[in-house]
């Protein structure tokens, strides 16, 4: 087996994929995340173990594009709108605590005999939480939209918009310091980086919403044009000296202004999920269990600061600020651990030649410790809770203004019926909804229709009911009803129907309402009400019932 993967890059890879899958199934019945399964398929299959990733270009070339993806769906979160729309508590709990993690963990690291440069590695390493992580769980939960899970979000925005500029610090100096004798300085790589916003700037301007409108009108060339947008950019950024991380990232926020934003988003996060798996593979190739085993105290030491010093730190902050303990509590456990994001960012400093393996190897176990661990925190959050209620009454304050007053706000009425597709049928029954004020959203593939049901009024958003990740998206908990109207016109029923994708993942996410599908083909009633449909909507049948008995009771008439 060794000989046949030497010689074959074909058979090495199918090698580390089936390691990945029995690693991955291992996680999932111990109910981690993927990052957690591919930090340890790294580990595997490094020359430190089984030695089965050895085709380091080809790997490298894969794991390149894996982060050019991730940081350009980073990049698409960092529209100036919703930046500019961030609350004053995000604000202060997320910059209170990546400064204080920052502050801390430096000064521990320093403790733990790390040098200067090193300690300022992994401290701000230690500051960026996994938003893919936490968003799964709250999502799993059915917590995205509490208030303290809105909450979580906003601060996580907040630690995005760091990771940015921690990236364009780092790509700088590195560039400036890495090319001293060749003419480059800090000052070139500042224009470097004015060059690609400026670049941005005006995709942004005047060509991201006309083009992604156009392109919309196909998902798979929107997709396409999204992938081959980030590579280009990562490219540039390459070119230029600021790395391809920096690259992804400007391709991503120009984007990031467009309706399609998060159509694009939901898309590419499994091949996102895909590529990151090369990443880790690349990552544990650069790792030394002789090194990973000196780090172990270390990493115990930081994985317990940021396992209960980022919540506590959340907890007074937002006790101060006037919320409950109940909130601040449930809030401060979703930091309760570092990202992927930290483990490419100590690896642009290997890049540069500013840390060693030593520090990756620590992060890298900082990071399996802190995410499975923090997995279980969060899932079994209220549980915690209860356990340590009676210990948090000091961080909430007698009056708990603040969240009195968000949940004031957040009296607004969510969407009871989520429509989907604005076509035909889909179109009368969104005037109907409209008609009678029901709180209604709808989503259509169309964004011509988008558009213009948006200017009569209704909450309309641009998105493909074909994609279960997006489904998973929508604001299931507060909808009694999901209508479908969108038809399928394939010639086999039961290959890659919308409709029953719809209903398989509305299973999946626990949805308690009613879901109404309809059909073109009677024939298609079983199909359908096998699958799971509460109501199969038939109107061809229903509308010629409907003239049928006008046209009789007029003859009777007569």
């Amino acid at each position: 087996m060794a000989d046949l993967i030497a010689h074959s890059l074909f058979s090495e890879i199918a090698a580390l994929l089936i390691l990945a899958g029995v690693v991955g199934l291992a996680g999932h019945f111990l109910k981690q995340p993927l990052v957690v399964s591919y930090i340890v398929v790294g580990i595997l299959a490094g020359p430190a173990v089984l030695g089965v990733a050895r085709s380091e270009g080809p790997l490298e070339l894969l794991s390149d594009l894996g982060i050019a993806v991730l940081l350009f769906l980073v990049g698409l979160k960092m529209d100036y709108r919703l930046i500019r729309s961030l609350g004053f508590v995000s604000l202060t709990t997320g910059l209170g605590q990546v400064l204080f993690t920052s502050v801390f963990g430096f000064l521990i690291a320093l403790g733990l005999g790390f040098d200067t440069t090193a300690s300022l590695y992994i401290a701000v390493a230690l500051t960026f939480s996994s938003t893919i992580i936490i968003v799964k769980l709250l999502s799993d939960k059915r917590e995205l939209d509490s208030l303290h899970g809105r909450v979580a979000l906003g601060f996580l925005i907040v630690q995005d918009i760091v990771v940015v500029l921690a990236m364009v610090l780092l790509s700088t100096i590195g560039v400036g310091s890495a090319a001293e004798g060749e003419g480059t300085s800090v000052t070139g790589a500042l224009a470097a980086v004015a060059v690609m916003g400026g670049i941005v700037f005006l995709i942004v301007r005047y060509a991201a919403n006309p083009l992604t409108r156009r392109l919309a009108e196909s998902q798979e060339l929107l997709i396409l044009f999204s992938i081959g947008l980030a590579a280009v950019f990562a490219a540039i950024g390459e070119y230029l000296g600021l790395g391809l991380e920096l690259g992804g990232l400007f391709a991503g926020v120009a984007l990031a202004s467009t309706p399609f934003r998060d159509s694009i988003g939901s898309r590419l996060a499994p091949l996102r999920d895909f590529l990151l798996l090369f990443f880790f593979l690349v990552l544990g190739a650069q790792l030394d269990l002789e090194v990973l085993g000196a780090n172990i105290p270390a990493a115990l030491v930081l994985s317990a600061f940021v396992l209960i010093g980022n919540p506590l730190i959340v907890l007074i902050i937002m006790g101060l600020m006037g919320y409950r303990k109940r909130t601040a509590f449930l809030a401060g456990l979703t930091v309760a651990q570092i990202s992927e994001f930290s483990l490419i960012f100590i690896g642009m400093g290997l890049t540069l030649g500013q840390v060693t393996e030593a520090e990756l190897g620590l992060v890298t176990l900082v990071g399996l410790i802190t995410i499975a661990m923090s997995t279980y925190m969060i899932t079994y959050s209220h549980r915690l809770y209860s356990w340590f209620e009676p210990f948090l009454d000091r961080f909430e304050r007698k009056d708990p203004a603040r969240e009195k007053e968000d949940e004031q706000k957040s009296r607004k009425d969510p969407p009871a019926v989520i429509l989907l597709g604005l076509s035909g049928l889909g179109g009368a029954l969104a005037s109907q909804l409209l008609a009678n004020k029901v709180p209604t959203l709808a989503i259509d593939y169309d964004p011509s229709q988008v558009e213009d049901w948006q200017e009569r009024g209704l909450d309309a958003n641009y998105g493909d009911i074909t994609d279960p990740e997006f489904i998973a998206e929508l604001p299931l908990e507060s909808a009694q009803w999901v209508i479908s109207t969108v038809s399928h016109h394939g010639p086999d029923i039961t290959a890659i129907d919308p409709r029953l994708t719809l209903i398989r993942t509305l299973k999946s996410e626990g949805f308690d309402g009613q879901v109404a599908v309809a059909i073109y083909r009677h024939e298609e009633v079983e199909l359908i009400e096998a699958a799971g449909a509460d109501i199969v909507l038939e109107p061809f049948e229903d509308a010629a019932k409907t003239t049928m008995t006008r046209v009789l009771d007029s003859l009777a008439k007569d």
